[in-house]
């Protein structure tokens, strides 16, 4: 039967016989260089995202407010990137940041809205 080597070092791997890892070391340094560029990906969409919702729970305090592009601007939102729509019965779309949600309005003004429970 032939020794079996660690996936990571390289070292004889001792115990069961689907062992892949020579110790939970390795197998955690293996699957952290495997995953990193998804991971680090995922993380800087996340920093976005939560930096979005920041931003817009900042400016409307109150859970419905009416504010100007500039200002959301000014803060560094970033408009392309959101958690999910919501489309009303009349087909106007709500971009939402988690529970914090923008609609662009006419002359470069946005509503900000707070989720309501009704909203999925």
């Amino acid at each position: 039967m032939a020794d079996k080597t660690c996936s990571n070092c390289n070292r004889e791997i001792f115990g069961r016989a689907d062992k892949k890892f020579c110790s939970d070391y390795c197998r955690s340094t293996f699957n952290n260089k495997e995953n990193s560029l998804t991971n680090s990906y995922m993380l800087k969409v996340n920093k976005v995202l939560r930096k979005n919702r920041k931003i817009l729970a900042s400016l409307n305090p109150k859970g419905k407010t009416k504010i100007h592009i500039q200002k959301l601007q000014d803060k560094g939102f970033r408009f392309n990137y959101f958690t999910n729509q919501y489309i009303t019965q009349k087909g106007v779309t709500y971009y939402f940041c988690y529970d914090q949600g923008f609609l662009a309005l006419d002359n470069n003004y946005y509503a900000l809205v707070t989720k309501q429970d009704y909203v999925d």
